[in-house]
């Protein structure tokens, strides 16, 4: 990590910080003057420059406005901290507002010293790996006809100030449409806040947006810029707007319509000049119809509707995603890429994917750190992938010659009646016969002709694939007809009990 740079003329200040800082593990360099950081930011490299700025306003040899002002210029993403008297405070308030990202009052609290400098490194962390991943990565992919519809619509919306509405499922990469309207917008110079209105508690979430004055409340020591100032220039990213409180909602109205809002505790209006982007995963206009969510809020944000797909209506993007996350999670974790199976890829893109493309990401994660080795196989998948998709059986489009079009892999009957597919519970006696007749008779047969249909496709995992959906059966059927006893279970298949427990890990059937 980057150390923390304090710039102020009294030795004791600096000293009692860095101390403080080490303790938390967070490295530093100090400063006596602004000349001195001026002159050290000069040779700083990537590595070696602030991770955070904390200054003091009044040293001899220059002004930590001007040092603020200075180091925005080169660095405008580094948070710098100013420490200050409280007689200084009303006096440097307009002049913060450029760009401090919080005011640390003398004499202070060092543990809240710490917890605010910790703070900063944190959102700092969070803004340099955003960059990261918008500078390195593609900013979407998609070949699907429904994502190309989406990439037309940033094309055209990008251009223009109107505010957008996204509307999808949780995870389909809401935020990811919002930067892209962005970064292609004449904004795209200012900042892009984001902020998830159902993860900040409802009697904060006012002051975060808003902001707040010195004393507006218990604990507000220090005035407190909203997010609402902090996006000004450039695009505030509201995120799950459905979950919005009522009462904020006529604040936000306001904002909408005129561009000024108030602080919280404060009596001067504040104007702002940021383009809104709102999602939610909701049906907004049936929580119109519940109450719970205004009218004219909603049509202020309604003005284009975008609606991202969803993972599962759109699986012919599977395959390249996954190798980009498989990719992407590699060189997060410092290792060698892994390469997957077309036969795993076809297993993959057949799961339902309930968290979309987030749970995908997630799932490559996985891989990465479990799969045993460089080359992804089916049997390598995750548990819930494996159980979700355990009767799925791999299309082939050029069927063998001499085969019948009903016993091609895409239309071959299962190996094993539709009653096994399910865990039932049946009172009708299984037949102790050998198999030459009736039910064990057609179960032969499909299950022959299962195989030759998978035989013929020139798979190579043939024995695995049908062992797998073989086990898989006899386990669940097993367990339903002992109500989920597993050691009575195993009895009546007649294997161990450490046996039935290591298949059903195995198989993903937990």
């Amino acid at each position: 990590m980057k150390p923390i740079w304090i710039v102020d003329d009294d030795q004791s200040i600096r000293f009692v910080l860095e101390k403080a800082l080490l303790r938390e593990g967070l490295p530093t360099r100090s400063f006596t003057s602004p000349r001195e950081v001026l002159a050290a930011l000069e040779v700083a490299t990537e590595t070696d420059g602030p991770q955070i700025l904390v200054s003091d306003i009044r040293m001899p040899g220059g002004s930590g406005l001007d040092l603020l002002e200075k180091v925005k210029e080169k660095l405008p993403g580094l948070p710098v901290i100013i420490m200050t008297a409280f007689s200084d405070l009303d006096s440097a308030v307009s002049a913060f507002q450029g760009g401090a990202f919080e005011y640390l009052p003398k004499p202070f609290d060092l543990l809240k010293a710490v917890e605010l400098i910790r703070r900063a490194v944190e959102e700092s962390q969070r803004e340099e790996v955003a960059e990261e991943r918008m500078a390195e990565a593609p900013e979407m992919l998609g070949q699907a006809p429904a994502m190309q519809d989406v990439f037309r619509a940033i094309g055209r919306l990008s251009q223009s100030m109107v505010t957008v509405m996204i509307t999808g499922e949780s995870g389909s990469g809401k935020e990811l449409v919002a930067r892209a309207l962005h970064k292609h917008s004449p904004r795209a110079n200012g900042p892009f806040i984001a902020i998830n209105t159902a993860a900040i508690p409802k009697d904060l979430l006012e002051s975060e947006l808003f902001g707040h004055e010195r004393g507006a409340f218990t604990g507000a020591q220090t005035l407190r810029r909203g997010r609402f100032e902090q996006a000004d220039g450039g695009t505030l990213f509201l995120d799950e707007i459905g979950d919005m409180p009522f009462d904020l909602q006529t604040r936000l109205l306001r904002v909408l319509s005129d561009g000024h809002f108030y602080r919280v505790g404060g009596h001067s209006a504040v104007k702002t000049n940021v383009r809104v982007i709102a999602a939610t995963h909701q049906d907004l206009e049936q929580r119109v119809k519940e109450g719970g969510f205004r009218e004219d809020l909603f049509h202020r944000l309604n003005v284009i509707r975008l609606r991202l797909p969803a993972l599962r209506e759109r699986r012919e993007d599977v395959f390249m995603l996954t190798r980009h996350f498989l990719q992407q999670s590699a060189k997060q974790l410092g290792v060698e890429p892994k390469r997957i199976s077309e036969a795993a890829l076809q297993q993959l893109s057949h799961f339902s994917f309930p968290g979309n493309v987030r749970q995908l990401e997630n799932i490559c994660h996985w891989l990465t750190v479990m799969a045993p080795a460089q080359v992804i196989d089916p049997k390598d998948l995750p548990p819930e992938v494996l159980s979700a998709t355990l009767d799925w059986r791999q299309p082939v489009s050029d069927k063998p010659e001499g085969l019948k079009p009903e016993q091609g892999v895409e239309n071959a009957p299962s190996a094993f009646p539709a009653e096994l597919l399910a865990p039932v519970v049946s009172a009708a006696p299984v037949p102790a016969s050998g198999g030459t007749g009736g039910q064990l008779a057609q179960w032969e047969s499909l299950l022959e002709a299962d195989a030759l249909a998978l035989l013929a496709s020139g798979r190579s995992d043939v024995w695995d694939v049908l062992t797998r959906r073989f086990e898989s059966c006899l386990i669940q059927t097993a367990l339903a007809t002992t109500h989920g006893r597993r050691i009575e279970a195993a009895h009546r298949l007649g294997i161990g009990r450490n046996t039935i427990t290591r298949k059903i890990q195995e198989l993903g059937l937990e």
